[in-house]
Protein backbone atom coordinates (compact mmCIF):
# COMPACT_ATOMS: atom_id res chain seq x y z
CA UNK A 1 0.00 0.00 0.00
CA UNK A 2 1.54 3.38 -1.01
CA UNK A 3 1.91 5.99 2.23
CA UNK A 4 1.89 9.17 1.14
CA UNK A 5 3.89 11.79 3.55
CA UNK A 6 2.49 15.14 4.90
CA UNK A 7 4.94 16.77 2.21
CA UNK A 8 2.85 15.03 -0.45
CA UNK A 9 -0.36 15.96 1.19
CA UNK A 10 0.56 19.54 1.30
CA UNK A 11 1.89 19.97 -2.45
CA UNK A 12 -1.08 18.04 -3.56
CA UNK A 13 -3.06 20.82 -1.21
CA UNK A 14 -1.21 23.60 -2.79
CA UNK A 15 -1.99 21.89 -6.34
CA UNK A 16 -5.64 21.91 -5.69
CA UNK A 17 -5.68 25.35 -4.83
CA UNK A 18 -3.35 26.87 -8.05
CA UNK A 19 -6.04 25.01 -10.08
CA UNK A 20 -9.19 26.77 -8.22
CA UNK A 21 -7.12 29.91 -8.56
CA UNK A 22 -6.45 29.06 -11.98
CA UNK A 23 -10.04 28.13 -12.60
CA UNK A 24 -11.84 31.53 -10.84
CA UNK A 25 -8.67 33.49 -12.63
CA UNK A 26 -10.21 32.21 -16.01
CA UNK A 27 -13.54 32.33 -15.12
CA UNK A 28 -12.65 35.73 -14.00
CA UNK A 29 -11.61 36.70 -17.10
CA UNK A 30 -13.88 35.08 -18.85
CA UNK A 31 -16.44 37.23 -17.24
CA UNK A 32 -14.66 40.31 -17.97
CA UNK A 33 -14.09 39.47 -21.73
CA UNK A 34 -18.43 39.20 -21.84
CA UNK A 35 -18.30 42.33 -20.36
CA UNK A 36 -15.80 43.74 -22.42
CA UNK A 37 -18.32 42.91 -25.61
CA UNK A 38 -21.41 44.06 -24.14
CA UNK A 39 -19.78 47.36 -23.57
CA UNK A 40 -18.13 47.97 -26.90
CA UNK A 41 -21.34 46.91 -28.37
CA UNK A 42 -23.54 49.72 -26.77
CA UNK A 43 -20.59 52.57 -27.15
CA UNK A 44 -21.93 54.86 -29.47
CA UNK A 45 -19.01 57.07 -29.46
CA UNK A 46 -15.73 56.20 -31.78
CA UNK A 47 -13.08 57.69 -29.65
CA UNK A 48 -14.16 56.62 -26.85
CA UNK A 49 -14.87 52.69 -28.15
CA UNK A 50 -11.12 52.95 -29.27
CA UNK A 51 -9.97 54.10 -25.95
CA UNK A 52 -11.82 51.42 -24.00
CA UNK A 53 -10.15 48.74 -26.19
CA UNK A 54 -6.88 50.00 -26.14
CA UNK A 55 -7.13 50.38 -22.14
CA UNK A 56 -8.38 46.99 -21.53
CA UNK A 57 -5.91 45.79 -23.84
CA UNK A 58 -3.15 47.34 -21.34
CA UNK A 59 -5.22 46.15 -18.24
CA UNK A 60 -4.84 42.88 -18.91
CA UNK A 61 -1.12 42.67 -19.30
CA UNK A 62 -0.69 45.44 -17.13
CA UNK A 63 1.30 47.13 -20.09
CA UNK A 64 3.04 50.40 -20.29
CA UNK A 65 2.42 51.32 -23.08
CA UNK A 66 0.31 51.39 -26.31
CA UNK A 67 -1.28 52.32 -29.59
CA UNK A 68 -3.99 51.62 -31.77
CA UNK A 69 -4.20 52.09 -35.07
CA UNK A 70 -6.91 51.90 -37.85
CA UNK A 71 -6.62 51.14 -41.84
CA UNK A 72 -6.64 54.72 -43.97
CA UNK A 73 -9.56 55.34 -46.05
CA UNK A 74 -7.29 54.04 -49.20
CA UNK A 75 -5.83 51.22 -47.17
CA UNK A 76 -1.97 52.27 -47.97
CA UNK A 77 -1.29 53.49 -44.24
CA UNK A 78 -2.14 52.58 -40.26
CA UNK A 79 -3.27 56.37 -38.97
CA UNK A 80 -2.53 56.43 -35.33
CA UNK A 81 -5.83 56.76 -33.04
CA UNK A 82 -4.84 56.49 -29.32
CA UNK A 83 -1.81 56.68 -27.92
CA UNK A 84 -0.92 56.08 -24.46
CA UNK A 85 2.49 55.44 -22.39
CA UNK A 86 2.05 55.56 -18.26
CA UNK A 87 5.73 56.30 -17.56
CA UNK A 88 6.01 59.16 -20.27
CA UNK A 89 2.82 60.33 -19.46
CA UNK A 90 1.51 60.42 -22.95
CA UNK A 91 -1.81 60.59 -23.25
CA UNK A 92 -2.80 61.50 -27.20
CA UNK A 93 -5.97 61.02 -29.57
CA UNK A 94 -9.32 59.80 -28.76
CA UNK A 95 -10.89 61.97 -25.97
CA UNK A 96 -8.26 64.18 -24.86
CA UNK A 97 -8.31 66.48 -27.79
CA UNK A 98 -4.51 65.89 -28.95
CA UNK A 99 -4.02 65.23 -31.93
CA UNK A 100 -0.82 62.48 -32.75
CA UNK A 101 1.70 64.28 -34.53
CA UNK A 102 2.85 60.81 -36.23
CA UNK A 103 1.73 60.66 -40.00
CA UNK A 104 0.54 57.25 -41.05
CA UNK A 105 2.79 53.58 -40.85
CA UNK A 106 2.75 53.17 -44.53
CA UNK A 107 1.80 49.88 -45.75
CA UNK A 108 3.00 49.88 -48.77
CA UNK A 109 6.91 50.85 -49.87
CA UNK A 110 7.44 52.85 -52.71
CA UNK A 111 7.81 50.23 -55.37
CA UNK A 112 4.23 48.76 -53.84
CA UNK A 113 5.93 45.96 -52.34
CA UNK A 114 4.58 45.09 -48.67
CA UNK A 115 5.95 46.83 -46.09
CA UNK A 116 7.27 43.81 -43.65
CA UNK A 117 9.79 45.84 -42.29
CA UNK A 118 7.44 47.62 -39.80
CA UNK A 119 6.16 45.16 -37.17
CA UNK A 120 2.11 46.56 -37.59
CA UNK A 121 2.50 46.92 -41.28
CA UNK A 122 3.61 43.14 -41.30
CA UNK A 123 0.92 41.85 -38.86
CA UNK A 124 -1.60 43.77 -40.97
CA UNK A 125 -0.42 41.91 -43.92
CA UNK A 126 -0.17 38.51 -42.36
CA UNK A 127 -3.20 38.92 -40.00
CA UNK A 128 -1.20 37.48 -37.48
CA UNK A 129 -0.50 38.50 -33.81
CA UNK A 130 3.23 39.17 -33.49
CA UNK A 131 4.95 38.37 -29.55
CA UNK A 132 8.60 40.24 -29.29
CA UNK A 133 10.20 39.95 -26.37
CA UNK A 134 13.01 42.08 -26.94
CA UNK A 135 12.76 44.78 -30.09
CA UNK A 136 16.42 45.35 -29.32
CA UNK A 137 16.96 42.30 -30.14
CA UNK A 138 14.84 41.57 -32.89
CA UNK A 139 16.39 41.10 -36.42
CA UNK A 140 13.07 40.37 -38.82
CA UNK A 141 11.93 44.51 -38.18
CA UNK A 142 13.46 47.36 -38.20
CA UNK A 143 13.50 48.84 -34.72
CA UNK A 144 15.68 51.84 -35.62
CA UNK A 145 12.34 54.62 -35.05
CA UNK A 146 12.35 52.76 -31.77
CA UNK A 147 15.52 53.05 -30.16
CA UNK A 148 16.12 57.06 -31.83
CA UNK A 149 12.48 57.59 -29.50
CA UNK A 150 14.30 55.63 -26.71
CA UNK A 151 17.49 57.61 -27.10
CA UNK A 152 15.57 60.99 -27.20
CA UNK A 153 13.36 60.46 -23.99
CA UNK A 154 15.35 57.67 -22.15
CA UNK A 155 12.77 55.36 -22.41
CA UNK A 156 13.15 51.51 -23.10
CA UNK A 157 11.15 49.59 -25.19
CA UNK A 158 11.29 46.23 -24.68
CA UNK A 159 8.31 43.75 -25.25
CA UNK A 160 5.55 43.86 -27.63
CA UNK A 161 2.64 42.42 -28.58
CA UNK A 162 1.22 43.37 -31.87
CA UNK A 163 -2.49 41.90 -32.56
CA UNK A 164 -4.20 42.33 -35.90
CA UNK A 165 -8.17 43.52 -35.70
CA UNK A 166 -9.84 41.47 -37.68
CA UNK A 167 -13.66 42.03 -38.77
CA UNK A 168 -16.56 39.56 -39.90
CA UNK A 169 -15.41 39.87 -43.09
CA UNK A 170 -11.96 38.56 -42.35
CA UNK A 171 -10.26 42.13 -42.99
CA UNK A 172 -7.97 43.52 -40.98
CA UNK A 173 -8.85 46.89 -39.90
CA UNK A 174 -6.73 47.95 -37.43
CA UNK A 175 -3.93 47.04 -35.23
CA UNK A 176 -3.71 46.82 -31.73
CA UNK A 177 -0.08 47.41 -30.25
CA UNK A 178 0.97 47.13 -26.70
CA UNK A 179 4.35 47.70 -25.16
CA UNK A 180 6.27 46.33 -22.30
CA UNK A 181 4.16 44.50 -19.69
CA UNK A 182 4.87 44.72 -16.78
CA UNK A 183 5.03 41.91 -13.39
CA UNK A 184 3.53 43.14 -9.77
CA UNK A 185 6.26 45.23 -9.12
CA UNK A 186 6.71 47.18 -12.40
CA UNK A 187 9.46 45.42 -13.51
CA UNK A 188 9.32 44.93 -17.39
CA UNK A 189 8.80 41.55 -18.88
CA UNK A 190 7.79 39.93 -22.37
CA UNK A 191 3.94 39.24 -22.97
CA UNK A 192 2.83 35.81 -21.70
CA UNK A 193 1.64 33.52 -24.42
CA UNK A 194 -1.06 32.24 -21.87
CA UNK A 195 -2.93 35.73 -22.22
CA UNK A 196 -2.48 36.23 -25.91
CA UNK A 197 -5.71 34.58 -26.39
CA UNK A 198 -7.47 36.90 -24.57
CA UNK A 199 -5.82 39.81 -26.10
CA UNK A 200 -6.83 38.30 -29.50
CA UNK A 201 -10.52 37.39 -28.65
CA UNK A 202 -10.99 41.19 -27.03
CA UNK A 203 -9.15 42.79 -30.73
CA UNK A 204 -11.66 40.35 -32.59
CA UNK A 205 -14.70 42.18 -30.96
CA UNK A 206 -13.31 45.40 -30.43
CA UNK A 207 -13.00 44.66 -34.64
CA UNK A 208 -16.46 44.02 -34.76
CA UNK A 209 -18.08 46.58 -32.51
CA UNK A 210 -15.86 49.31 -34.73
CA UNK A 211 -17.02 47.95 -38.21
CA UNK A 212 -20.71 47.97 -36.77
CA UNK A 213 -19.53 51.76 -35.50
CA UNK A 214 -18.02 52.24 -39.10
CA UNK A 215 -21.02 50.95 -41.25
CA UNK A 216 -23.10 53.52 -39.54
CA UNK A 217 -21.42 56.55 -39.40
CA UNK A 218 -20.97 55.36 -43.32
CA UNK A 219 -24.47 54.95 -43.28
CA UNK A 220 -24.93 58.30 -42.07
CA UNK A 221 -22.81 60.41 -44.13
CA UNK A 222 -24.51 58.20 -46.68
CA UNK A 223 -27.98 59.47 -45.73
CA UNK A 224 -26.64 63.13 -44.69
CA UNK A 225 -24.78 63.40 -48.12
CA UNK A 226 -28.51 62.31 -49.62
CA UNK A 227 -30.74 64.79 -47.69
CA UNK A 228 -28.37 67.73 -48.97
CA UNK A 229 -28.19 66.64 -52.58
CA UNK A 230 -31.91 66.42 -52.45
CA UNK A 231 -32.13 69.72 -50.94
CA UNK A 232 -29.84 71.25 -53.49
CA UNK A 233 -31.51 69.98 -56.43
CA UNK A 234 -34.65 71.31 -55.45
CA UNK A 235 -33.02 74.68 -54.52
CA UNK A 236 -30.78 74.38 -58.24
CA UNK A 237 -34.47 73.65 -59.51
CA UNK A 238 -35.15 77.41 -58.99
CA UNK A 239 -32.56 79.60 -59.07
CA UNK A 240 -35.11 82.18 -57.18
CA UNK A 241 -34.98 79.83 -53.91
CA UNK A 242 -31.07 78.42 -54.39
CA UNK A 243 -30.45 78.02 -50.25
CA UNK A 244 -33.93 77.70 -49.10
CA UNK A 245 -33.48 74.67 -47.99
CA UNK A 246 -30.46 75.20 -46.36
CA UNK A 247 -31.21 78.27 -44.51
CA UNK A 248 -34.03 77.12 -42.63
CA UNK A 249 -31.78 74.27 -41.00
CA UNK A 250 -29.47 77.09 -39.16
CA UNK A 251 -32.68 79.05 -38.07
CA UNK A 252 -34.38 76.23 -37.02
CA UNK A 253 -31.42 74.67 -35.12
CA UNK A 254 -30.70 78.29 -33.22
CA UNK A 255 -34.53 78.38 -32.28
CA UNK A 256 -34.36 74.96 -31.11
CA UNK A 257 -31.07 75.41 -29.11
CA UNK A 258 -32.72 78.63 -27.37
CA UNK A 259 -35.21 76.39 -26.56
CA UNK A 260 -33.57 73.70 -24.64
CA UNK A 261 -31.23 76.41 -22.78
CA UNK A 262 -34.41 78.40 -21.76
CA UNK A 263 -36.23 77.58 -18.58
CA UNK A 264 -39.07 79.93 -18.86
CA UNK A 265 -42.67 78.57 -19.66
CA UNK A 266 -43.39 75.57 -21.89
CA UNK A 267 -39.42 75.30 -22.28
CA UNK A 268 -38.85 74.72 -19.03
CA UNK A 269 -38.69 70.92 -19.76
CA UNK A 270 -37.73 70.59 -23.25
CA UNK A 271 -34.66 68.81 -24.21
CA UNK A 272 -33.19 67.21 -27.08
CA UNK A 273 -30.84 64.42 -27.04
CA UNK A 274 -28.59 63.28 -29.61
CA UNK A 275 -31.47 61.29 -31.55
CA UNK A 276 -34.13 64.12 -31.70
CA UNK A 277 -31.63 66.50 -32.62
CA UNK A 278 -30.72 64.10 -35.22
CA UNK A 279 -34.30 63.82 -36.31
CA UNK A 280 -34.54 67.43 -36.28
CA UNK A 281 -31.93 68.06 -38.51
CA UNK A 282 -32.86 65.90 -41.28
CA UNK A 283 -36.99 67.05 -41.13
CA UNK A 284 -35.36 70.28 -41.67
CA UNK A 285 -33.01 69.76 -44.07
CA UNK A 286 -36.45 67.57 -46.23
CA UNK A 287 -38.97 70.17 -45.19
CA UNK A 288 -39.08 71.04 -48.95
CA UNK A 289 -38.73 67.94 -50.64
CA UNK A 290 -41.78 67.73 -52.14
CA UNK A 291 -41.17 70.77 -54.48
CA UNK A 292 -39.28 68.20 -56.36
CA UNK A 293 -42.91 67.54 -58.19
CA UNK A 294 -43.61 71.34 -58.48
CA UNK A 295 -43.39 72.61 -61.73
CA UNK A 296 -40.05 74.93 -62.56
CA UNK A 297 -42.73 77.81 -64.04
CA UNK A 298 -44.93 77.83 -61.18
CA UNK A 299 -42.39 78.15 -58.60
CA UNK A 300 -40.32 80.74 -60.25
CA UNK A 301 -43.29 82.78 -61.44
CA UNK A 302 -42.18 86.47 -60.94
CA UNK A 303 -44.81 87.51 -63.53
CA UNK A 304 -48.57 87.01 -64.44
CA UNK A 305 -47.76 85.62 -67.72
CA UNK A 306 -44.81 83.60 -67.20
CA UNK A 307 -44.90 79.99 -68.20
CA UNK A 308 -41.79 78.44 -69.91
CA UNK A 309 -41.00 82.41 -70.40
CA UNK A 310 -42.77 85.45 -70.00
CA UNK A 311 -45.26 85.66 -72.44
CA UNK A 312 -45.99 89.57 -72.12
CA UNK A 313 -43.32 89.47 -75.22
CA UNK A 314 -46.77 88.14 -77.48
CA UNK A 315 -48.90 90.56 -76.10
CA UNK A 316 -46.82 93.61 -76.88
CA UNK A 317 -45.88 92.26 -80.42
CA UNK A 318 -49.68 92.54 -80.78
CA UNK A 319 -49.74 96.10 -79.69
CA UNK A 320 -46.80 96.51 -82.54
CA UNK A 321 -48.84 94.90 -84.65
CA UNK A 322 -51.50 96.78 -84.08
CA UNK A 323 -49.18 99.97 -84.03
CA UNK A 324 -48.32 99.43 -87.95
CA UNK A 325 -51.85 98.43 -88.57
CA UNK A 326 -52.70 102.37 -87.39
CA UNK A 327 -49.71 103.64 -89.53
CA UNK A 328 -50.45 101.43 -92.36
CA UNK A 329 -54.36 102.78 -92.07
CA UNK A 330 -52.86 106.41 -91.74
CA UNK A 331 -51.05 106.13 -95.54
CA UNK A 332 -54.11 104.79 -96.91
CA UNK A 333 -56.30 107.68 -96.11
CA UNK A 334 -53.58 110.14 -97.44
CA UNK A 335 -53.61 108.29 -100.02
CA UNK A 336 -56.90 107.97 -100.86
CA UNK A 337 -57.09 112.21 -100.43
CA UNK A 338 -57.80 112.71 -97.04
CA UNK A 339 -56.28 115.88 -94.83
CA UNK A 340 -53.19 114.49 -93.96
CA UNK A 341 -53.10 116.45 -90.77
CA UNK A 342 -56.21 114.97 -89.74
CA UNK A 343 -54.91 111.19 -90.61
CA UNK A 344 -51.95 112.16 -88.57
CA UNK A 345 -53.66 113.16 -85.54
CA UNK A 346 -55.59 109.98 -85.44
CA UNK A 347 -52.88 107.96 -85.90
CA UNK A 348 -51.22 109.48 -83.37
CA UNK A 349 -54.32 109.15 -80.70
CA UNK A 350 -54.11 105.77 -81.62
CA UNK A 351 -50.79 104.60 -81.01
CA UNK A 352 -50.49 106.99 -78.19
CA UNK A 353 -54.05 105.11 -76.33
CA UNK A 354 -51.82 102.02 -78.01
CA UNK A 355 -49.00 102.80 -75.46
CA UNK A 356 -51.31 103.57 -72.34
CA UNK A 357 -52.74 100.74 -72.50
CA UNK A 358 -49.78 98.24 -73.09
CA UNK A 359 -47.98 100.17 -70.09
CA UNK A 360 -51.22 99.02 -68.24
CA UNK A 361 -50.98 95.37 -69.43
CA UNK A 362 -47.63 95.19 -68.26
CA UNK A 363 -47.41 96.95 -65.18
CA UNK A 364 -50.48 94.32 -64.09
CA UNK A 365 -48.03 91.95 -65.60
CA UNK A 366 -45.48 92.74 -62.78
CA UNK A 367 -48.46 91.65 -59.81
CA UNK A 368 -47.03 94.85 -57.88
CA UNK A 369 -50.29 96.38 -56.99
CA UNK A 370 -53.67 94.84 -56.29
CA UNK A 371 -55.82 94.58 -58.86
CA UNK A 372 -59.82 95.89 -57.75
CA UNK A 373 -62.86 95.22 -60.39
CA UNK A 374 -61.81 98.26 -61.78
CA UNK A 375 -58.43 97.78 -63.03
CA UNK A 376 -60.05 93.76 -64.08
CA UNK A 377 -62.79 95.27 -66.48
CA UNK A 378 -60.19 97.82 -67.78
CA UNK A 379 -58.34 94.36 -68.78
CA UNK A 380 -60.75 93.12 -70.98
CA UNK A 381 -62.26 96.13 -72.30
CA UNK A 382 -58.78 96.18 -73.77
CA UNK A 383 -58.66 92.33 -74.30
CA UNK A 384 -61.82 93.32 -75.97
CA UNK A 385 -59.81 94.85 -79.36
CA UNK A 386 -59.15 92.67 -82.20
CA UNK A 387 -56.10 92.39 -84.53
CA UNK A 388 -55.80 90.37 -87.97
CA UNK A 389 -53.63 86.85 -87.85
CA UNK A 390 -52.58 86.16 -91.41
CA UNK A 391 -50.96 82.97 -91.31
CA UNK A 392 -51.87 79.08 -89.96
CA UNK A 393 -51.66 78.92 -86.44
CA UNK A 394 -51.43 74.69 -86.66
CA UNK A 395 -48.23 74.32 -87.61
CA UNK A 396 -45.00 74.26 -86.78
CA UNK A 397 -46.57 72.80 -82.90
CA UNK A 398 -45.49 70.05 -80.78
CA UNK A 399 -47.46 67.14 -80.69
CA UNK A 400 -49.19 68.06 -76.79
CA UNK A 401 -49.66 71.40 -78.71
CA UNK A 402 -51.45 69.94 -81.67
CA UNK A 403 -53.91 67.89 -79.48
CA UNK A 404 -54.72 71.04 -78.20
CA UNK A 405 -55.56 72.91 -81.60
CA UNK A 406 -56.99 70.11 -82.83
CA UNK A 407 -59.72 69.80 -80.21
CA UNK A 408 -60.19 73.73 -80.50
CA UNK A 409 -59.70 74.22 -84.66
CA UNK A 410 -59.03 77.63 -85.01
CA UNK A 411 -60.53 80.03 -87.40
CA UNK A 412 -58.51 80.08 -90.89
CA UNK A 413 -56.21 83.15 -91.26
CA UNK A 414 -56.49 85.84 -92.20
CA UNK A 415 -58.91 85.42 -88.75
CA UNK A 416 -59.39 88.24 -85.82
CA UNK A 417 -58.83 87.26 -82.68
CA UNK A 418 -58.77 89.25 -79.00
CA UNK A 419 -55.72 91.36 -77.99
CA UNK A 420 -55.20 89.80 -74.97
CA UNK A 421 -57.67 86.84 -74.90
CA UNK A 422 -58.70 83.19 -72.98
CA UNK A 423 -57.95 81.07 -75.69
CA UNK A 424 -59.01 77.02 -76.03
CA UNK A 425 -55.62 76.20 -75.99
CA UNK A 426 -54.19 77.78 -73.13
CA UNK A 427 -56.36 75.11 -70.73
CA UNK A 428 -53.79 72.53 -70.35
CA UNK A 429 -54.37 69.87 -67.58
CA UNK A 430 -55.06 71.66 -64.05
CA UNK A 431 -54.23 74.99 -65.34
CA UNK A 432 -55.78 77.79 -67.04
CA UNK A 433 -53.07 79.70 -68.85
CA UNK A 434 -55.70 82.31 -70.28
CA UNK A 435 -53.63 85.43 -70.19
CA UNK A 436 -56.99 87.56 -69.34
CA UNK A 437 -57.30 85.07 -66.64
CA UNK A 438 -53.61 85.58 -65.24
CA UNK A 439 -53.57 88.85 -65.96
CA UNK A 440 -56.43 89.25 -63.43
CA UNK A 441 -55.09 88.11 -60.58
CA UNK A 442 -55.57 90.21 -57.91
CA UNK A 443 -51.96 89.90 -55.97
CA UNK A 444 -48.82 88.14 -56.51
CA UNK A 445 -48.56 86.15 -59.76
CA UNK A 446 -50.40 82.87 -59.16
CA UNK A 447 -53.55 81.68 -60.03
CA UNK A 448 -55.35 79.70 -57.68
CA UNK A 449 -54.70 76.25 -59.24
CA UNK A 450 -51.08 77.22 -59.18
CA UNK A 451 -50.84 78.47 -55.39
CA UNK A 452 -52.90 75.34 -54.55
CA UNK A 453 -50.22 73.60 -56.37
CA UNK A 454 -47.41 74.87 -54.66
CA UNK A 455 -49.29 74.19 -51.45
CA UNK A 456 -49.15 70.89 -52.37
CA UNK A 457 -45.76 70.28 -52.06
CA UNK A 458 -46.43 69.86 -48.17
CA UNK A 459 -48.95 66.50 -49.25
CA UNK A 460 -46.14 65.32 -51.43
CA UNK A 461 -43.07 66.34 -48.89
CA UNK A 462 -45.20 64.39 -45.86
CA UNK A 463 -46.15 61.23 -48.64
CA UNK A 464 -42.76 60.93 -49.61
CA UNK A 465 -41.39 60.86 -45.72
CA UNK A 466 -44.21 58.74 -44.83
CA UNK A 467 -42.79 56.14 -47.60
CA UNK A 468 -39.24 56.33 -46.10
CA UNK A 469 -38.74 53.32 -43.68
CA UNK A 470 -37.28 55.67 -40.37
CA UNK A 471 -36.09 54.21 -37.77
CA UNK A 472 -38.02 54.49 -34.65
CA UNK A 473 -35.91 56.72 -33.21
CA UNK A 474 -36.42 58.94 -36.58
CA UNK A 475 -40.37 58.78 -36.54
CA UNK A 476 -41.40 62.11 -36.03
CA UNK A 477 -39.56 63.07 -39.54
CA UNK A 478 -42.69 63.57 -41.24
CA UNK A 479 -44.46 65.21 -38.73
CA UNK A 480 -41.70 68.33 -38.15
CA UNK A 481 -40.92 68.56 -42.37
CA UNK A 482 -44.95 68.54 -42.95
CA UNK A 483 -45.81 71.23 -40.16
CA UNK A 484 -44.45 74.39 -41.61
CA UNK A 485 -47.12 75.63 -42.94
CA UNK A 486 -49.75 74.82 -40.07
CA UNK A 487 -51.26 77.64 -38.28
CA UNK A 488 -51.83 77.61 -34.49
CA UNK A 489 -55.61 78.73 -34.96
CA UNK A 490 -55.87 75.96 -37.90
CA UNK A 491 -56.06 77.60 -40.55
CA UNK A 492 -53.16 76.72 -42.27
CA UNK A 493 -53.00 73.42 -44.21
CA UNK A 494 -52.57 70.92 -45.38
CA UNK A 495 -53.89 69.32 -41.96
CA UNK A 496 -55.65 72.46 -40.35
CA UNK A 497 -53.67 71.69 -36.98
CA UNK A 498 -54.04 73.79 -33.91
CA UNK A 499 -51.21 74.81 -31.63
CA UNK A 500 -51.98 71.51 -29.19
CA UNK A 501 -51.92 69.34 -32.27
CA UNK A 502 -47.79 70.12 -32.74
CA UNK A 503 -44.63 69.42 -31.03
CA UNK A 504 -42.48 72.19 -30.32
CA UNK A 505 -39.90 71.57 -32.78
CA UNK A 506 -42.89 71.61 -35.62
CA UNK A 507 -43.66 74.66 -34.38
CA UNK A 508 -40.03 75.70 -34.54
CA UNK A 509 -39.78 74.97 -37.87
CA UNK A 510 -42.94 77.03 -39.01
CA UNK A 511 -41.05 80.00 -37.68
CA UNK A 512 -37.30 79.29 -39.07
CA UNK A 513 -39.33 78.70 -42.64
CA UNK A 514 -41.09 81.96 -42.57
CA UNK A 515 -38.23 84.35 -41.21
CA UNK A 516 -35.96 82.81 -44.07
CA UNK A 517 -38.59 83.41 -46.87
CA UNK A 518 -39.29 87.33 -45.72
CA UNK A 519 -35.67 87.91 -45.58
CA UNK A 520 -34.36 85.88 -48.72
CA UNK A 521 -33.00 88.47 -51.32
CA UNK A 522 -33.29 85.33 -54.21
CA UNK A 523 -36.84 85.24 -54.59
CA UNK A 524 -38.22 86.72 -58.29
CA UNK A 525 -41.56 88.27 -57.01
CA UNK A 526 -40.46 90.08 -54.08
CA UNK A 527 -38.00 92.70 -52.65
CA UNK A 528 -36.03 91.64 -49.83
CA UNK A 529 -37.31 92.61 -46.36
CA UNK A 530 -35.14 93.92 -43.76
CA UNK A 531 -35.23 92.75 -40.00
CA UNK A 532 -37.16 95.09 -39.07
CA UNK A 533 -39.98 94.93 -42.02
CA UNK A 534 -39.64 90.82 -41.38
CA UNK A 535 -40.13 91.19 -37.48
CA UNK A 536 -43.26 93.13 -37.91
CA UNK A 537 -44.65 91.03 -40.25
CA UNK A 538 -44.35 87.84 -37.86
CA UNK A 539 -46.26 90.40 -34.86
CA UNK A 540 -49.24 90.40 -37.49
CA UNK A 541 -48.83 87.06 -37.50
CA UNK A 542 -48.52 86.46 -33.98
CA UNK A 543 -51.03 88.37 -33.36
CA UNK A 544 -53.30 86.50 -35.95
CA UNK A 545 -52.49 83.38 -34.37
CA UNK A 546 -50.43 82.05 -37.12
CA UNK A 547 -47.23 81.63 -35.84
CA UNK A 548 -46.46 80.38 -31.91
CA UNK A 549 -46.34 83.28 -29.86
CA UNK A 550 -43.83 81.25 -26.88
CA UNK A 551 -41.43 80.53 -29.99
CA UNK A 552 -41.78 83.64 -31.38
CA UNK A 553 -41.08 85.55 -28.11
CA UNK A 554 -37.84 83.39 -27.51
CA UNK A 555 -37.23 84.49 -31.08
CA UNK A 556 -37.13 87.72 -29.83
CA UNK A 557 -35.26 87.78 -26.45
CA UNK A 558 -32.82 84.98 -27.22
CA UNK A 559 -31.50 86.74 -30.33
CA UNK A 560 -31.99 84.32 -32.89
CA UNK A 561 -33.33 86.83 -35.54
CA UNK A 562 -29.60 88.72 -34.87
CA UNK A 563 -27.17 85.46 -34.90
CA UNK A 564 -28.71 84.33 -37.89
CA UNK A 565 -29.02 87.98 -40.17
CA UNK A 566 -25.59 89.00 -39.26
CA UNK A 567 -24.25 85.73 -40.84
CA UNK A 568 -26.63 85.00 -44.00
CA UNK A 569 -28.30 88.33 -44.30
CA UNK A 570 -27.08 91.12 -46.54
CA UNK A 571 -25.60 94.33 -44.15
CA UNK A 572 -28.18 96.56 -45.74
CA UNK A 573 -30.99 94.35 -44.46
CA UNK A 574 -29.93 94.07 -40.98
CA UNK A 575 -31.33 97.46 -39.45
CA UNK A 576 -31.82 98.68 -36.16
CA UNK A 577 -34.37 96.95 -34.36
CA UNK A 578 -35.50 97.11 -30.57
CA UNK A 579 -37.54 94.01 -29.52
CA UNK A 580 -39.64 95.65 -27.24
CA UNK A 581 -41.43 97.31 -30.37
CA UNK A 582 -42.16 93.00 -31.63
CA UNK A 583 -42.78 91.15 -28.77
CA UNK A 584 -46.14 89.39 -28.66
CA UNK A 585 -48.66 90.28 -25.47
CA UNK A 586 -48.11 88.29 -22.08
CA UNK A 587 -51.41 87.60 -22.40
CA UNK A 588 -50.57 85.24 -25.08
CA UNK A 589 -47.97 83.31 -23.55
CA UNK A 590 -48.80 80.19 -22.57
CA UNK A 591 -48.33 80.22 -18.58
CA UNK A 592 -46.11 77.39 -16.65
CA UNK A 593 -49.09 75.91 -15.19
CA UNK A 594 -51.40 75.96 -18.33
CA UNK A 595 -47.44 74.15 -19.96
CA UNK A 596 -47.69 71.45 -17.44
Amino acid sequence: MEHNSDADIDLKEDNRREDRFGRRAGEKMIHRLVELGIALSSEKDHDRLMEMILLEAKNIYNADGGTLYLVTDDETGLSFQIMRNDTLNISMGGTTGKKIPFPPVPLYRPDSSKNMNNVASAVYHQAVASNIVDAYEAQEYDFSGTKKFDETTGYRSKSFLTVPMINTQREVIGVLQLINARDQTSNTIAFETSLQPMIEALTSQAAVALENQMLIQQQRALWNSLIEMIAASIDDKSPYTGGHCQRVPEITKLLAKAACESEEGIFAGFDLDEDEWYELHIAAWLHDCGKVTTPEYVVDKASKLETIYNRIHEVRTRFEVMHRDAEIECLKRKLDGEDPDTCDRDFQFAVDKLQEEYAFVANANVGGEFMDDADIERLKEIGQRRWTRYFDKGIGLSPPEAMLVAKNPPPPAPAQEPLIGDLPEHKTGNYNLGELTNLSIRRGTLTAEEREKINDHIVVTIKMLEQLPFPKKMRRVPEYAGGHHEKMDGTGYPKGLTKADMSIPARIMAIADIFEALTAADRPYKKAKTVSESLKIMKFMCKDQHIDADLFDLFLRSGVWKTYADEFLDPSQVDPVNIEDYLPSPTMLTTQSAAE
